[in-house]
């Protein structure tokens, strides 16, 4: 049964969106601000997500779903690069998503927006890629503890 990666997907698309309409946007109206507002935002959402996402189709990679349940976000792609789910420049791509939000997350000003920003359009790619990734998945997600 494949996972429902609904919310993910407009995730994606809204962070594809706000990203868009930012590029159009005059850097002096409130509007840029409400886009770049929305992109971070998106871009935590759906790094959350990945990792949870991610996590639930290793599952059957392990012996246990406690091992799984374990694993910290690095160690969740790290794991998908063994599992030659994703290569090991996505994998270092998302590394560096999670340490641009650990490293600036004190910072949620302009320099966390600025930084995020420049990271969005293979941030993009790379979610889609996953998103497809977990939707081609076969086996059962959901197995018994």
């Amino acid at each position: 049964m494949p996972l429902d990666t609904t919310y993910f997907q407009r995730c994606i698309d809204t962070l594809s969106k706000a990203h868009g309409m930012l590029l159009l946007e005059n850097p002096e109206n409130i509007a840029f601000d409400m886009y770049r507002s929305a992109c971070v935002k998106e871009f935590e959402i759906i790094l959350e997500q990945s990792g949870k996402l991610l996590k639930k189709i290793l599952k059957p990679y392990f012996h246990s779903n406690k091992e799984v349940d374990k694993l910290h976000f690095k160690d969740i792609f790290r794991q998908a690069t063994l599992r030659s789910l994703i290569d090991e420049q996505m994998c270092e791509r998302w590394m560096q998503y999670r340490d641009n939000r650990n490293n600036t997350a004190h910072d949620y000003g302009v320099n966390f927006a600025e930084e995020t920003l420049n990271l969005i359009p293979q941030f993009i790619l790379d979610a889609q890629f996953l998103a497809n990734l977990i939707n081609t998945q076969t086996h059962d997600i959901e197995r018994e503890r």
